[in-house]
């Protein structure tokens, strides 16, 4: 019975044992896809396994020791050589990381990111290994991660800059996760050899960041010109862009399949260029290929502005139809009208000029200066013109003549008599008319004029009654609404009444025939009243009223100042403004873990999924991640991590921020979620903002809001900023990098760290001992005493608002701490943006009043942002701006006072570096050429946001101005 009972034992042994082998390898081939670098040193616990799948084999290098601490596994590659030119090289790794709650107690811990470290040498080291060669690349964390049953395969590429040596080694370090490697590619990027605007360009390699576009030169082909040499620039992502210099055909050849061709005969191209032959114009001809031009045919000409490769063109016709209309006969005048010429010549600049003739007992000559035309004789464009002064009874001859650009070419030759004048004569009977040849003043009162005028002489034979009319305004009419007054007379002399005293006047007088012609006017003329007397003592007696009327209402402000005379309804509405809810300060607490528990929800780290490292906190990293909690809806948040090998205190002062945060519920606060403490990584959950801090996020956006949406941020931060008051805290390092931004623009404050509780007192203020303080952002008499009150926190907002004007410029540019405290003692202030709102930077400087006591309350700051949202054209009045105080650094010079040396050194200067290979391309290398640049000149090299537009159109303004100091902020 013992031995079969033996061999039954043996045979089960086996077959667990057998069944356990086959588990394992069915779970390392989940692991094991494929590797490509084959490892030449593994420390510790990497793990190489081949396997054959569909009949390939392939490797993975996987470690996964998640229940042990202090994890320091290292992975390298075997030499790596390196193409002299590629600096830059790419790594793409697939990997795949084990979910750490997939892990039964070993979760604590667990990590699911690795990092990536690179050494350079110039000779393969075979398999000596030391860590201290390895510099670090990043750490790796991946999008998707793998649970107990489903395969998650990640993907990703970063890159190593500034190779140098010969060669160099990868490394890939663990520090306690679940991960198997895949497969590592290591390439470069080329930009492959290619033929651009006739001319040709060999492959290059791709540079790296400090080179991010590499200059590569071209030959041009047969036929082909630059006046400069071909160039083109190879990108970092191995692509050809902004091409130099380019080739073009020469003068009689286009591209033809990337050649050049001569033109064919009919065809010409007059320069060096990309076009192609164009055919010869009209009244043109050419008799060879190859032609640069196309002259012009007999009988057709080029006027001297013509472009010299246009048309020719011919003479025009004469006018047609010519009239003269006698319309105003007494008053020596008539209008001639006539009719275009049927043929211009092909022109548009067709003018016409009128000759007269007068004739008397047959006797003709031109009338000379005698006739008047409007507008004139010559260069007529209209056809019609006035002509007066003409003589009664008298014999007339007027000729039009119509020229384009090339009559006088064609005058020379011979001009073709009547082809281009019409001629008409008349006998003019007109009267003569009056005229008036001078008024004058004869006497005057404060209250009336008397005045007198002057007749032109007449003919004896014609002496019919002569009226007149005069008409006269103030001279201070406004011109829209100006009166006129009209008095009609027999005599050339009036008194004019019922005038206002020490006013004047403006006069004019037209004298008419007693047929009802028009004779000529007079000139306008100036005439005062007298002024009237002045009562000194109406005059003082009114200003005794008027002090008066001012103590009275003085008195009457103070009184109702007085708080002793507040109304029984203002100290109920008063009352009411008093928040319900007062901020508990958690260091109060003998257990900080006590007030975590009270105002921190508690999430059990099962309903956090961590996904990708957004960032480093002061603690540790922070991730973006999802939360799904029972009975919620599934939220995309922000998890804050403690770091390994953290102390109690540490871990204590992490929680504090989530203790303050609890306590707030405002849509202008960063929202907590919920913390992690009942577990030993801490974590804080809060609400995820996409876009970021908000200095960041306008950098990246700078020129692209409108003054109405930044205000609308800043309405924003300030509401949230009245909670906080409200609530009788003081947040002590507000600032643009500690507003968070999301997806609809709403800003948030965040970043409780330095914040601290007021006293009870409205005036009290929180006194630290000690600590780094934000001397940008800080009030004077916070950095003096440090003494921190909400006021204070309203000097930090217009700080705020500078920022977010300035597109998050940084405030007081590079100024050092110590220049900057100086030059705020000495009353300086920052200078408003580009483009700011006047109502916007007044607001700010309210904000930065010295006596804290007259700054504006927060309450008062979202009531006046909300006035000028409601107002937008409020914000169209724009504030002073300088050049040389608003940009950054003034004038012609540098930080050190001397003059730029370079375009790239002014770029730096104004924060617009990104646009120097722009300038370089264009052929822009000195600042005598930056100086001469326009605002189509700085378009035209690239620059399309419209705030780095007016930052550099700005900025060249600033360095015109030689005349200014060198340096506004010498302190």
């Amino acid at each position: 019975m013992l031995l079969p009972l033996f061999i039954m034992l043996i045979i089960l042994s086996f077959l667990i044992k057998t069944f356990i082998t086959c588990l394992i390898d069915v779970l390392v081939l989940l692991w094991c896809i494929k590797f490509i670098c084959r490892a030449t040193h593994s420390a510790n616990k990497w793990e190489v396994v081949q396997r054959t799948l569909n009949g390939s084999q392939f490797y993975s290098y996987s470690v996964c020791n998640v229940g042990e601490r202090e994890q320091d596994n290292w992975l390298r590659t075997t030499f790596i050589q390196r193409r002299p030119a590629a600096s830059r090289v790419f790594v793409e790794i697939q990997f795949i990381v084990r979910d750490c709650n997939s892990f039964d107690g070993a979760s604590l811990t667990c990590k699911e990111t690795f990092n990536l470290y690179t050494s350079e040498s110039d000779a393969d080291v075979g398999t000596t290994f030391r860590k201290g060669q390895f510099k670090k690349v990043t750490t790796i964390a991946p999008d998707e991660i793998t649970s107990k049953n489903d395969l998650r395969i990640n993907t990703e590429t970063r890159v190593v800059e500034n190779l140098s040596r010969k060669g160099f080694y990868l490394a890939f370090q663990d520090i306690g996760a679940c991960i198997a490697i895949l497969s590592v590619r290591v390439y470069y990027k080329t930009c492959p050899a290619t033929v651009k605007s006739l001319a040709s360009f060999p492959e290059t390699v791709a540079g790296g960041e400090n080179q991010a576009l590499k200059e590569v030169n071209g030959v041009c082909t047969d036929n082909a010109i630059s006046e400069n040499l071909p160039r083109i620039y190879c990108t970092v992502d191995g692509e050809w862009v902004v091409p130099v210099g380019q080739c073009q055909c020469k003068p009689g050849y286009e591209e033809v399949e990337d050649t050049c061709q001569e033109c064919q005969q009919g065809f010409f191209k007059a320069a060096a260029s990309g076009d192609k032959c164009e055919p010869c114009p009209a009244n043109t001809q050419s008799l060879k290929s190859g032609a640069l031009s196309c002259p012009c045919m007999d009988g057709f000409y080029r006027a001297p502005n013509d472009p010299p490769n246009g048309p020719c063109s011919g003479l025009p016709s004469a006018p047609k139809d010519l009239v003269a209309t006698t319309t105003q006969l007494s008053a020596g005048k008539l209008v001639l009208s006539w009719s275009p010429p049927a043929d211009t010549g092909g022109r548009n600049d067709i003018t016409y000029s009128v000759d007269c003739q007068r004739c008397e007992s047959n006797v003709c000559q031109a009338c000379g200066e005698k006739i008047r035309y409007e507008p004139a004789s010559t260069g007529l464009t209209d056809t019609k013109v006035l002509v007066s002064e003409l003589d009664a009874h008298l014999n007339y001859t007027f000729t039009v003549e119509a020229h384009s650009g090339v009559s006088l070419l064609a005058l020379p030759r011979s001009k073709p008599p009547s082809t281009s004048a019409l001629t008409t004569s008349l006998h003019y009977t007109g009267e003569y008319p009056p005229k008036i040849t001078s008024m004058r003043l004869v006497e005057r009162t404060p209250t009336s004029l008397s005045l007198s005028w002057d007749v032109s002489p007449r003919p004896r034979a014609l002496s019919p009654p002569i009226r007149y009319e005069l008409n006269y305004r103030k001279k201070d009419d406004n011109l829209g609404m100006t009166t006129y007054t009209v008095l009609k007379l027999e005599k050339n002399l009036v008194q004019v009444n019922e005038l206002n005293p020490g006013t004047a006047y403006l006069f004019r007088v037209q004298a008419f025939t007693g047929d009802g012609g028009a004779g000529g006017s007079s000139m306008e003329e100036q005439f005062e009243t007298l002024p009237e007397a002045v009562i000194f003592g109406a005059a003082v007696g009114g200003a005794v009223m008027l002090f008066i009327v001012a103590v009275v209402l003085f008195l009457r402000r103070r009184s109702v100042n007085a708080p002793s005379q507040l109304t029984t309804s203002y100290l109920l509405f008063t009352e009411q403004l008093k928040p319900l809810k007062t901020y508990v300060d958690p260091h109060t607490y003998e257990d900080p873990n006590v007030a975590v528990l009270k105002f921190a929800t508690e999430i059990h780290p099962s309903h956090v999924t961590k996904q990708k490292v957004i960032g480093a906190g002061e603690f540790g990293e922070v991730y973006r991640g999802i939360l799904k909690a029972p009975g919620r809806k599934e939220v995309a948040v922000a998890i804050k991590t403690l770091k390994p090998g953290y102390t109690e205190k540490q871990r204590q002062d992490f929680l504090s921020e989530a203790s303050i945060m609890g306590q707030f519920a405002h849509q202008n606060i960063i929202r907590l979620e919920g913390v992690v403490t009942k577990f030993k990584h801490a974590m804080i959950v809060t609400e995820y903002m996409e876009n970021g801090a908000l200095d960041r996020y306008l950098k990246d956006h700078d020129g692209e809001f409108s003054s109405f949406q930044l205000v609308g941020m800043l309405r924003g931060i300030a509401a949230g900023m009245k909670y906080l008051s409200d609530m009788s805290y003081v947040h002590r390092d507000l600032a643009a990098r500690n507003i968070l931004v999301n997806n609809t623009l709403e800003c948030k404050v965040s970043d409780f760290g330095l914040s601290r509780v007021l006293e009870d007192d409205p005036e009290g203020t929180y006194t630290t001992s000690g600590g780094k303080i934000p001397i940008r952002w800080t009030a004077p008499e916070a950095i003096a005493y440090r003494k921190f009150t909400s006021a204070s926190d309203v000097w930090s907002f217009g700080i705020v608002m500078w920022e977010v004007m300035a597109f998050g410029e940084r405030p007081y540019w590079d100024m050092s701490n110590h220049e900057v405290m100086k030059a705020i003692n000495e009353a300086f202030r920052l200078p408003a943006p580009m483009d700011c709102p006047s109502a916007v930077y007044q607001l700010m400087l309210q904000c930065w009043l010295q006596d804290r006591s007259k700054r504006p309350r927060f309450g008062d700051i979202v009531s006046l942002l909300d006035k000028l949202l409601r107002s937008p054209d409020s914000l169209k009045t724009i504030a002073d701006f300088d050049p040389r105080v608003s940009i950054r650094l003034p004038s012609t010079s540098g930080s050190d006072g001397s003059p730029f040396r370079s375009v790239s050194e002014w770029l730096e200067s104004i924060k617009m570096s990104q646009y120097s290979e722009n300038f370089t391309c264009a052929g822009i290398v000195t600042m005598d050429q930056v100086l001469q640049m326009k605002n189509e000149d700085i378009k035209n090299i690239g620059v399309r946001l419209p705030g780095h537009l007016k930052r550099i159109a700005y900025s060249i303004l600033g360095l015109k101005d030689q005349t200014s100091t060198l340096s506004v902020f010498a302190v």
